[in-house]
């Protein structure tokens, strides 16, 4: 029988992201960033008095992040451990939005914090290549952990088998973020969410 399937995001799921971003903002280009959840370009404020960042200026100084700034970022509580139990009965990808020339630094920074399982980077919406993880899997159940609703709304389309989970695991957005209306529950810690993973690994396929 196939094992289950757990598809998880890094960023706000398994890794600090957003406050280490925020800091480098800080430091580095002098803008100060707001953690009230919303899109990243409304949320930078330039302290010179100059326009706020464009949308492909904020792609770009998350580029820049990602390029040299990975080694800031630091493990969910409980993310480790929640994995490592989930991995003794399933099968776990770690699908994150990044270029593929981010790929080795980001399976190296997962493996520093004790973390190795298959990495896949992807750009845009993740319900494709889910749908493509369960092609090749052909998982008795299938859970998708996110923090982006629109990442939900997409595996919604493409693989309304799965089982989605909204997890935002940064303290000072999560409430300011309404939960996902593509997911079917809202769990922002770890111990929670294994227990919730478990049981929808029972549960086989979502209705």
């Amino acid at each position: 029988m196939s094992r289950p399937l757990l598809i998880t995001d890094c960023d706000e799921v398994l890794l600090h992201m957003v406050s280490h971003f925020g800091a480098w903002l800080d430091e580095a280009h002098e803008i100060d960033f707001a953690f009230d959840g919303g899109d990243f370009t409304n949320a930078m404020t330039r302290r010179n008095g100059a326009a706020a960042p464009t949308r492909d200026e904020m792609w770009a100084l998350l580029d820049g992040f990602f390029a040299t700034e990975m080694h800031r970022q630091t493990l969910v509580p409980h993310a480790a451990d929640a994995l490592e139990t989930i991995g003794a009965r399933a099968d776990i990808v770690i699908l994150t939005n990044l270029g593929d020339h981010c790929h080795a630094g980001r399976v190296a920074q997962l493996e520093a914090h004790g973390i190795r399982h298959r990495v896949v980077c992807n750009q845009g919406g993740k319900g494709a290549p889910v749908a493509r993880l369960i092609e090749e899997f052909a998982p008795s159940a299938t859970v998708f952990v996110d923090d982006l609703p629109v990442h939900h709304e997409s595996v919604a389309k493409h693989a309304p088998q799965v089982w989605r989970l909204h997890m935002i695991s940064e303290p000072r957005m999560a409430p300011a973020v309404p939960p996902a209306p593509h997911a079917h529950a809202r769990i922002d810690d770890w111990r929670e969410a294994e227990s919730w993973i478990a049981e929808r690994f029972e549960e086989g396929a979502a209705s």
